[in-house]
């Protein structure tokens, strides 16, 4: 049995962040404005190029919004947790279902 508050909702609980996020569009937010991830994610991340949220929005389009191809891919690249990959995926997945 789940066990959860009254004001939390049924459905997978998301972060403000991840609410923050995907409440408008990205243009050149930083790569650490993505839920899931933080200071140590965001700059490896950046060393490797993905300094922008939209620039990993482009690895996740090109891996086709594959939630298993996308967490791996950021689990190799900055050593995500799943945790982390779940959210960070969440994220940009609800952000294309708004924008795209």
């Amino acid at each position: 049995t789940l066990f959860r508050s009254r004001q939390e909702p049924a459905t997978m609980s998301t972060s403000q962040k991840h609410r923050d996020f995907v409440a408008e569009p990205m243009g050149e937010k930083g790569v650490g404005t993505l839920a899931g991830i933080g200071d140590t994610l965001g700059k490896r991340l950046e060393d490797k190029g993905f300094d922008k949220a939209y620039v990993v929005l482009g690895q996740f389009l090109v891996l086709k919004k594959d939630e298993e191809l996308f967490r791996e891919w950021l689990k190799d690249t900055c050593g995500a947790n799943v945790k982390q990959a779940r959210d960070c995926h969440g994220c940009l997945k609800e952000w294309c279902d708004a924008f795209l």
